[in-house]
């Protein structure tokens, strides 16, 4: 009922509430989502005949919803607002992964960092019965997107958080029990990685409990696109959580006289525009894969030997060289940005069938990798 979600207990207000007031649970928002959830490039192209991949036309709000969310012009415009205009199919589907990581990483940080305070939140939804543009975290093809692996990183058991209302950095610990000696490792970097800001803290952090850690400076000296990059440890350097957020000096106004009941519109972007500058990457990648029961497990190992940024790399293992994608797959992570020097080992869980007698082949693409 809409009344849970509304201001405070016994507050008059007669459009939103019952008669004789509003509801006490507050924060609680049993259904929602930043909305639209365009695909991974694989997916648009398996659900569209090619003459529609390209513009959006009526064939894809045809895989929208109905009335109100009819379309996806209002992602579409602020993806082309924040991102720069897309200029084609594969432009659009990597800047939509990037828009669907943030937005839904963002929406459970929110609650997380919150808890105790806020109720609760249900994303609207998990997958999609048919091919879809809207709600879904993965698709009709079981093919995860940008929007999973947000969830997946703002799900982390000790999520290091960047908090957008305030500029601060928190530690949320999602386990039941106490959280001692974390050391938090906090970095504000330019466009071009020249480090701006850095902090290193200790903290205790109780059980499913949250404590902030620093407030960063004003941004104002910073270029219009830059990065925090986050990361918690234990007491011997074993990393238990990190974070990578995309940030703007530019802030994001919403416009809440326009607000009704299924969107706010924004007054004015961030802009990440200056991301499409960023030099090519080449990374290092190497993979193993081993049978675990019924199961292949591949582990990829990716490094960025350069020193530039390698930002939002998408990994893919396929049914050896030029085969189809493996799905249903579980990667711990991906779509990943990693700093000069910076190396990560990310595995891939499949059904052994799923292979059949083919070699398993890794792919790796990102926002500025060759």
């Amino acid at each position: 009922p809409a009344y849970w979600m509304q201001d405070s207990l016994g507050a008059n207000h007669p459009q939103n509430c019952n008669q004789g007031g509003c509801g006490g649970g507050y924060g609680f928002n049993t259904e929602t989502s930043p909305g639209p959830a365009v695909p991974p490039i694989e997916s648009v192209r398996a659900m569209l005949p090619k003459e529609h991949q390209w513009p959006i036309d009526d064939w894809w709000n045809f895989h929208a919803g109905g009335g109100a969310f009819k379309d996806i012009h209002v992602f579409t415009d602020a993806l082309n607002a924040r991102y720069g205009t897309a200029n084609n199919l594969e432009d659009y589907t990597m800047k939509s992964q990037a828009q669907a990581y943030e937005g839904i990483r963002a929406m459970y940080e929110a609650y997380s960092r919150n808890k105790y305070t806020s109720g609760g939140v249900i994303q609207w939804m998990l997958n999609n019965a048919w091919p879809s543009m809207i709600w879904h975290l993965y698709d009709f093809y079981l093919r995860p997107g940008g929007g999973y692996f947000g969830a997946k990183t703002a799900m982390q058991a000790l999520d290091p958080v960047y908090g957008y209302d305030d500029n601060s950095i928190y530690i949320v610990n999602s386990r039941f029990e106490e959280a001692k000696g974390l050391r938090v490792q906090t970095k504000v970097l330019n466009l071009d990685l020249s480090e701006k800001f850095s902090n290193g803290s200790t903290v205790d952090v109780p059980e499913d409990g949250v404590v902030k850690v620093v407030a960063l400076p004003d941004s104002s000296n910073l270029s219009p696109t830059y990065f925090v990059a986050l990361r918690v440890s234990d007491a011997n350097g074993k990393t238990l959580g990190s974070n990578f957020y995309w940030l703007s000096t530019k802030q994001e106004t919403i416009d809440w006289a326009k607000s009704n009941w299924y969107t706010t519109p924004t007054a004015s972007y961030a802009d990440f525009t200056a991301l499409s500058q960023l030099p090519k990457v080449k990374l290092n990648v190497t993979e193993h894969s081993e049978k675990q029961g019924d199961n292949e497990v591949t582990h990829v190992t990716v490094e960025n030997p350069t020193k530039n940024l390698a930002f939002f790399v998408r990994l893919k293992v396929d049914k050896s060289k030029g085969g189809e994608e493996i799905l249903p797959v579980l990667w711990q992570d991906n779509y990943v940005s990693l700093l000069p020097g910076e190396k990560r080992e990310i595995t891939a869980t499949y059904k052994s069938s799923e292979l059949g007698a083919a070699k398993p082949y890794v792919e790796v693409s990102g926002w500025n990798v060759e």
